[in-house]
C-alpha cells in the first residue's frame, strides 16, 4: 500500500461527528473563474474555507458557485465533511513536521506557551480554527493557497500521540519524556 492511501485510509477512521453549532469558520480565499463557452464567457466564483472547533478538529473545503455566498456555503458543507481530530500536545503541537503537497511545503514547529501564532495567511487560518495558539510555521515553495492549505493538513496528519508512540515502542509515556 503506497503512503498517499495509507495517508487517506488515517484520515478517513479519524473523521469525526462534531456539533454544528460550535464550529467556526474561516474564507480563505475567493477567486473569480470563467470558462470560455462558445456564446462567450461563464463567471462563477470559487471559495476555499476552512472549518474547525478550535480544540483539535478542522476541515477545508472548496465551493464554487455563480455568487460568491453560494460558494462558501458550499465549501462549508465540504469542509464540514472533512473534518479530522488533530493530536495536539496544549495549545501547541507534539514535534516538529513537514507537510507535502505538489510544491508546496509546510514546516510545523512547536513553540513554548505565549509564543503566538506565527504563520502567514492559509497556515494562520487553519490554526486558528484548529486550536492551535503556539507555533512556528514556514510556508516553503508555492504560495498558491489550496497548494498550502493541503500541505499544512498534510503535516497536521503527520503529527504522532505520544501514547501511540510508547506504545509502539513499548515503553511509557514518561520514559519518552
Amino acid at each position: 500500500m503506497s503512503k498517499h492511501v495509507l495517508r487517506e485510509t488515517l484520515a478517513v477512521r479519524r473523521i469525526l461527528e462534531v456539533s454544528a453549532n460550535n464550529l467556526k469558520d474561516q474564507v480563505v480565499s475567493i477567486q473569480r473563474v470563467t470558462k470560455v463557452v462558445k456564446g462567450g464567457k461563464n463567471l462563477s466564483f470559487s471559495a476555499l474555507v476552512v472549518v474547525g472547533d478550535q480544540r483539535g478538529h478542522a476541515g477545508f473545503g472548496m465551493g464554487k458557485a455563480r455568487e460568491v455566498p453560494m460558494a462558501i456555503r458550499k465549501a462549508i458543507e465540504q469542509a464540514k465533511k472533512n473534518l479530522i481530530h488533530l493530536n495536539l500536545k496544549g495549545t501547541s503541537i507534539p514535534h516538529q513536521v513537514i507537510g507535502h503537497y505538489g510544491s508546496g511545503q509546510v514546516l510545523l514547529k512547536p513553540a513554548s506557551e505565549g509564543t503566538g501564532i506565527i504563520a502567514g495567511g492559509p497556515v494562520r487560518a487553519v490554526m486558528e480554527v484548529a486550536g492551535i495558539s503556539n507555533v512556528l510555521t514556514k510556508s516553503i515553495g508555492t504560495s498558491n493557497p489550496h497548494n498550502v492549505i493541503k500541505a499544512t493538513f498534510d503535516a497536521l496528519l503527520r503529527l504522532k500521540d505520544e501514547a501511540r508512540v510508547a506504545e509502539l515502542r513499548s515503553k511509557t509515556v514518561e520514559e519518552l519524556r
